[in-house]
């Protein structure tokens, strides 16, 4: 019966394939034919239908039974190993519900765009992937999956095909390559010297060989951080988000931004807190550095986002900043925090999705790439410029939206974390970063708004083109809802992740 767990993941893998090898079908194909409009939206149909069985599926078996399967073994002693834990639950039931509604969305944004069958190939193949990442078992597998994630999402950053986006794909999958690679060496030293890299809430690791091997475990625990840190934007591997955003559809954009740079803060959790165990890094110099390059990673995305004039390179920038408040979190090795820092994970997701959404929508109705276009905006788009605004004010953390709540814990978690100086420094970068942020996402609301007489007053588009229908305007109305509910009502949200955290630290 546990076989069933294969199914949310194949089924996308292989029809996203079939899809993207049938749209290399047609564009080489001599006689190109004129496609309906009746098969553009079945295509579409069946596409969303068969995502939100797969996403229904992959939710519905997480939270129902204790699900393991042992599918082949790749190397003596290392097994393609599937097993549903708590953090699988958690992060497979935020790729669904964000999926899902990005689909919804991209019926209306690739109209423009085109190319519907590449793009949806990919986008299904990726959404089976994740699901095998957030499943596997072991270190093994986990890794397997991870490289499987960077390189079928590289082609949703070079989706346009123009030069920009072709050389911000290969920077993304190089500084993506060049982090899982370190990774890769972490993974080598760790079956050399820990009894097994099947995931136990932590660690596995003996405490004799921790006592015995400190020093070589501790450099490739590090090096395992640096590396998975290059897809969650982390100092020194940041450089290819605020890349990569800009040229990618916003539909990509979303879910590289609200999923796919939260599974370097998943490969990180699973290094530190279900293979080696906190104790063997708490209180040493990798503690110590990896509290510092958070730090230093939340500040200098908040101001180069601040000062940043293009819309979506803004929103990149943010991303690097909000994800190193995760990253914090985790290095604080407290429980409280790392409370915090999950309930990030969700309300980031949600937040994030839904900014880089609406930057859509002006983007396709008007063109809008730089801040100082969208003056005026709210009087064509006032529905998509008020849910700009709630997910603004959830990323600030204004109380009764999602951001809020995470950063309180995340706050509390680092002032009881007895870390020294950090306990306080933590908070403070934490509260300078929101004021940035405060500084660089109202300014779009107030002009949006409240264009003053020397300000244009929107940008003109094409009345027939500058209808929002509900393709694009429901994602975002749920989203909107969302992270007033995660802030308003996160109580059964909080026990869990404090359950949670108490388990992985103690």
């Amino acid at each position: 019966m546990n076989m069933v767990i294969l199914l949310p993941i194949g089924v996308p893998i292989l029809v996203g394939m079939m899809l993207w090898m049938s749209s290399f079908a047609e564009h080489f194909r001599k006689e190109k034919k004129k496609k309906a409009p009746g098969n553009r939206i079945a295509l579409y149909a069946v596409s969303i239908l068969l995502l939100t069985a797969c996403a229904a599926a992959a939710v519905v078996l997480s939270w129902t039974g204790d699900r393991q399967l042992t599918l082949t073994e790749l190397v003596d002693g290392i097994p393609l190993y599937f097993y549903i834990d708590d953090l699988g639950k958690l992060f497979v039931t935020v790729v669904s519900v964000i999926w899902v509604l990005t689909s919804v969305y991209c019926y209306s944004y690739l109209k423009e765009e085109g190319a519907d069958k590449r793009f949806l190939g990919c986008f299904l193949a990726l959404y089976g992937v994740l699901v095998g990442l957030c499943f596997a078992g072991n270190l093994v597998t986990m890794y397997l999956f991870y490289e499987l994630m960077t390189l079928v999402s590289t082609p949703l950053v070079m989706h346009n095909r123009s030069r920009e986006a072709i050389l911000a794909g290969l920077k993304y999958l190089f500084f993506s390559l060049c982090g899982a690679y370190a990774g890769l060496f972490g993974i080598f030293v760790l079956n050399r010297y820990c009894d097994t890299l099947v995931f136990l809430p932590g660690g596995s690791l003996s405490p004799e060989m921790a006592v015995s091997y400190a020093g070589i475990l501790q450099a490739a625990v590090f090096v395992m951080l640096i590396g998975f840190g290059a897809k969650a934007g982390m100092l020194p591997l940041h450089a290819w988000l605020p890349t990569a955003h800009p040229v990618a559809p916003s539909p990509a954009s979303a879910v590289l931004s609200g999923v796919i740079v939260k599974f370097g803060v998943f490969a990180m959790i699973r290094v530190v807190c279900y293979v080696v165990g906190t104790e063997l890094i708490r209180g040493t110099w990798v503690q110590t550095v990896w509290m510092v390059l958070s730090l230093c990673t939340v500040f200098m995305g908040s101001m180069l986002a601040f000062r940043e004039p293009v819309f979506k390179k803004r929103l990149a920038y943010s991303t690097v900043s909000q994800l190193s408040y995760i990253v914090f979190g985790l290095s604080l090795l407290n429980p409280a925090a790392l409370t915090g820092a999950l309930l990030h994970v969700v309300g980031h997701a949600v937040i994030k999705c839904g900014l880089f959404l609406t930057a859509g929508v002006f983007l396709s109705k008007y063109g809008c790439t730089k801040v100082s276009e969208l003056s005026g905006i709210g009087k064509k788009q006032p529905k998509v410029l008020w849910c700009y605004t709630v997910f603004a004010l959830g990323l600030i953390g204004m109380p009764f939206t999602a951001g809020f709540v995470s950063k309180w814990n995340l706050a509390v978690g680092s002032l009881t974390s007895k870390t020294g100086v950090f306990a306080v420094l933590g908070p403070i970068v934490l509260l300078i970063s929101a004021l940035l942020t405060a500084g660089y996402l109202l300014p779009v609301t107030m002009h949006g708004f409240f264009p003053g007489e020397s300000e244009t007053a929107g940008r003109q588009g094409n009345p027939e083109k500058e209808r929002t229908d509900w393709w694009m305007l429901l994602p975002l109305l749920v989203l909107a809802v969302l992270t007033v509910l995660l802030g308003t009502f996160p109580g059964k949200l909080v026990s869990y992740f404090e359950e949670l955290s108490g388990l992985l630290i103690g």
